[in-house]
This record gives structure tokens, sequence and C-alpha cells, in this order.
């Protein structure tokens, strides 16, 4: 399916009230935190589950949290919140158009663009949506 294709899709289901959500839901990427760098946001343990369509359909805003490919280790998931957007500076320089910032939450214990500096647009892979388990914890994000 081609990209203009697959945005028209996104936008036909859009349109329907409640059909986006139960695609995105069967699409959704579901992922389980390791480490602190997104406390208090985002707990050790706790599960989430990450719209994958969700990038496509928007662009991505400061302040999401997103599941990204680390940009030095391809194979590497890593969840941080986009900070800066192309035109913004960050990190001492203008970000330039596909480039975003992000960081984690608790920046002592956070490997991110302050680290490896920018990633670009393809490394965004998923926007975070909901926080599902433990049971307790249930929140949209």
């Amino acid at each position: 399916m081609s990209r203009k294709s697959y945005r028209r899709f996104l936008r036909l289901i859009s349109a329907v009230p409640g059909l986006y959500a139960i695609v995105a839901f069967a699409c959704a990427r579901r992922v389980r935190v390791h480490g602190r760098s997104m406390s208090p946001a985002l707990l050790p343990g706790e599960r989430v589950l990450f719209d994958r369509l969700a990038f496509t359909r928007d662009r991505p805003r400061v302040g999401d949290v997103a599941l990204l490919q680390h940009p030095g280790r391809p194979a590497l998931r890593i969840v941080k919140r986009i900070t800066a957007l192309p035109g913004d500076i960050a990190g001492g320089r203008l970000l330039e158009r596909g480039e975003y910032w992000v960081e984690g939450d608790n920046a002592g214990a956070s490997t991110d663009s302050r680290a490896f500096g920018p990633v670009r647009r393809r490394h965004l892979l998923a926007r975070a949506w909901l926080v599902y388990s433990p049971q307790d914890s249930w929140r949209r994000l």
C-alpha cells in the first residue's frame, strides 16, 4: 500500500466514530517499561499500549510520549517524551526539518537526545496511548 493510500485509509477510518480506536487497538504495540528514565510518568513494570498509526495520522507534538528506535542501536526500542520539533532550538542548535528532540522525564536516569542528539522522523514508531497494567494503574496518556 502506498503512503498516500495509507493516509487516505486512515482519514476514512477516522471519519467513522469509534472505528479508528478499534483499528488502532488491533494494531497497537504493547510494551513493558524497563528502567526509570520516564518516571514518574511511567514506572518500571508498567505495560503501555502504543498507537502505531498515530504519527501517520497526526504530526508528532511536544509532550507526546513516544516509542522510538534508538538512533545508534537500531534493534533497541526506547520510550521518551518529545520536547522539541523541527524549527525549535534544542541542545544548542536549530532542529532541521524531520528532526525531533526527545528526553526522558527523569534526566538523571535517561539516555536521550542530550546524549545522542536529535532523532529523525523515521525513528518515531508510535505514540503512548494507555497504561493497562498493573490493573490499579490504568490511565490514558
